[in-house]
């Protein structure tokens, strides 16, 4: 909706295990939380138009109010006010992740001011693998490959980590990703 990914707000209740008029008291309760790039409330053409054209959003004909709609960072911000088990979950993914990326700063700038290539290159295989875990979390390592060139006074840094889907106990697959 208005070029904006969104979810709404029943869809929200549901990924969060509430009711929606809890997510919705949420917001009433807290509107300096869900500044306009974090949630709107759709108009009326645009709830017809999305009960048109997309089949499996909730979205109930007997509501006397228009949907609200949330962006990626208002369902972020709705698992720090919401109590449900799956909205404390989500905020715990959200303070690892941030932690994470924290960490991975660190982690640049140690290797930008290391001057010893041997060291440089533990280093940024070790950034490498951090990165991949943030990005795709869901992914093993198969293999790692780290190459340094030294181009006279301009080094030349390449590292690559081959990622595999971790075992599906279920069927016991793994699918190839790099």
């Amino acid at each position: 909706m208005r070029e904006l990914p969104v979810i709404t707000d029943a869809d929200v209740a549901a990924l969060y295990g509430v009711e929606t008029k809890h997510v919705n008291q949420a917001v009433r309760n807290n509107p300096e939380k869900f500044p306009s790039d974090y949630m709107f409330e759709l108009s009326e053409d645009e709830t017809t138009k999305l009960r048109s054209k997309i089949l499996t959003t909730k979205l109930s004909s007997k509501s006397r109010t228009l949907p609200k709609v949330f962006t990626e960072k208002g369902l972020y911000m709705l698992a720090t006010i919401l109590r449900s088990k799956a909205a404390v979950d989500v905020t715990f993914a959200i303070i690892e992740t941030f932690t994470q990326v924290r960490n991975l700063k660190r982690e640049l700038i140690e290797l930008h001011r290391e001057t010893n290539p041997q060291e440089q290159a533990g280093k940024l295989q070790h950034f490498g693998k951090m990165l991949s875990d943030i990005v795709m979390p869901d992914l093993e390592t198969a293999e790692t490959e780290s190459t340094l060139e030294l181009n006279f006074f301009i080094g030349k840094i390449k590292h690559t980590v081959k990622r595999i889907k971790k075992s599906d106990p279920q069927n016991g697959r793994k699918e190839d990703v790099q």
